[in-house]
């Protein structure tokens, strides 16, 4: 499922709050970027449009489907509608913060308690009425499209809602995502409503021709760049490396090069890296271009402990152990590697060095609102990103990561608040376009 918000309109030009408001068109820039998304899209085998009735998002969807005049029109589906804010539409920014400052720092500070009390005297709730809205399309998605390639158009609110009810995400993280205008999500469903579901990526920007997504308006005291080392031999031939020292390939040599072509132009002030060969190589490839910057190592940032399970492959695993690669697939948080590691283990470290990072770096003496790297592996990274989502070790399959992948953590509140999720696992710079097609490894 490809999840898209629509492109820029009047009312997000002018600073106003849009709600369910169908006044606001698309502006030129939005048109622009609206055309720029279904030229992204392009090849991809989509079977059905879906999209909000609200004229914004109905635009965007018409012009991203002339890129697609196989696919049958798209749809407008009412439980796509963005989030209801009937007291503040048509209103800016700015007067809503001065004129509702206590409503709007419980907006903002805790949003699955904020509510409004309308003229009736009932009390609103907009970011969970928005998120039941949300499981409610799911459920007639999942019900009616499977095996299907699915398009979806929509808005900042419900995007994020989508997103949060299909990971089980709690709606107290609902400004913990960014969505951009013209952004693409990639969800990938196994099944049904309650079966798993993978987060491919979250908000691409790379075909509007940005590097990174910026930062919320607000100051950005710190931002994060999460990178996945380039791909190795036993990537490729989804062989367990864990703690075995493999260096990158020639391949995965290339991706690096091409993640710090990427971010050539993006200030870099600090970098963090696990020790190892694979991910310490990549840091030093792209921090050649930001020749200023020292590189550290940090021994908590190493892989996952596969333990006897290193070096082999997963039909070895199953005859050696009998039963317990599926239980590794399904109930990952339930297995003990044999004289290796458990998922809480690495969920234990990982996390408590990435929070030490960022306190240290949260107020630095020296440097306003620092940008830094950190280069790790795929179940550190994994296990990052899902305590960042308010997810649990359970949830590691929920998030992929590709060889090369980077993904950015804002922290608009510095150490103390919740950080903005600006993108998961972003791997356009390494030619795929919007699917990631990195070597699927073993984990």
């Amino acid at each position: 499922m490809i999840l898209v918000r629509h492109g820029q309109s009047t009312y997000n030009a002018q600073q106003k709050i849009q709600g369910r408001c169908n006044e606001s068109t698309l502006t030129e820039i939005g048109r622009q970027d609206a055309d720029k998304v279904g030229a992204a899209l392009k090849g991809i085998p989509f079977d059905v449009f879906y999209h909000s009735p609200l004229q914004r998002a109905a635009q965007t969807a018409q012009i991203i489907h002339e890129h697609f005049p196989e696919t049958p029109n798209p749809q407008a589906v009412d439980s796509l509608m963005e989030v209801d804010l009937p007291l503040w539409e048509k209103l800016g920014k700015t007067e809503v913060r001065e004129k509702f400052t206590e409503a709007y720092q419980n907006w903002k500070q805790r949003p699955h308690e904020f509510f409004m009390e309308l003229e009736n005297g009932q009390k609103h709730y907009p970011v969970l009425s928005l998120y039941d809205q949300a499981k409610q399309f799911w459920q007639m998605l999942l019900s009616q499209h499977q095996g299907q390639t699915v398009l979806v158009v929509a808005h900042n609110g419900i995007n994020r809602c989508l997103i949060m009810s299909a990971l089980g995400m709690n709606p107290s993280r609902y400004h913990t995502i960014q969505q951009s205008n013209c952004c693409i999500n990639v969800l990938n469903f196994a099944g049904g409503w309650g079966d798993s579901v993978q987060l491919e990526s979250l908000n691409q920007v790379a075909h509007m021709g940005l590097t990174l997504p910026p930062p919320r308006p607000a100051q950005t005291p710190l931002r994060l760049l999460l990178v996945r080392h380039g791909e190795t031999n036993w990537n490729r031939e989804s062989r367990f490396q864990g703690t075995m020292d493999i260096p990158l390939n020639e391949k995965g040599r290339e991706q690096a090069r091409k993640a710090a072509e990427h971010l050539k132009g993006v200030k870099i002030d600090f970098g963090i890296t696990s020790p190892m060969l694979r991910p310490k190589e990549t840091a030093e490839l792209i921090l050649e271009h930001h020749s200023q910057v020292s590189l550290e190592t940090r021994d908590r940032l190493l892989e996952i402990g596969h333990g006897t399970w290193e070096g082999k492959l997963e039909s070895e695993i199953e005859a050696a152990y009998p039963g317990m690669l599926q239980q590794w697939k399904t109930a990952p948080e339930t297995v003990q590697m044999p004289e290796g590691e458990n998922l809480q283990q690495v969920w234990d470290r990982a996390i408590a060095t990435w929070q030490e990072i960022v306190q240290q770096y949260s107020n630095p003496p020296t440097t306003d609102s620092p940008t830094g790297i950190v280069v790790a592996h795929d179940a550190i990274n994994k296990t990052i990103l899902c305590w960042l989502l308010g997810l649990e070790p359970k949830d590691i399959w929920k998030i992929k990561q590709g060889n090369g992948a980077i993904s950015v953590i804002d922290y608009p509140d510095g150490s103390n608040g919740l950080p903005v999720l600006q993108t998961i696992n972003l791997t356009a710079h390494l030619g795929f376009g919007v699917i990631d097609k990195t070597a699927a490894g073993a984990l």
